[in-house]
């Protein structure tokens, strides 16, 4: 009779990664928004805040800033 899939090498490793602590979770990155843009300073693309501390639409109808786009990121 066959040996099914719990027996021999497939349980080995399931008991070798229990060992190692492969079920525990792992540390996550926190993702947040951020705002990326250009400003008189800088003409270059950079990174100016965070979405939830910083309003795009208000800095580029104030013209402070423009070009602006808004992208997912891990906080460090």
């Amino acid at each position: 009779m066959p040996r099914g899939y719990l027996e021999g090498p497939a349980s080995e490793e399931r008991e070798a990664a229990l060992e190692r602590g492969d079920h525990l979770e792992r540390a996550q990155s926190r993702e947040r928004r951020a705002v990326y843009g250009s400003t008189e300073d800088d003409p270059e693309q950079h990174f100016l805040g965070w979405a939830d501390e910083v309003d795009p639409d208000e800095l580029f109808a104030s013209g402070r800033a423009w070009g602006l786009s808004v992208r997912v990121t891990a906080e460090t």
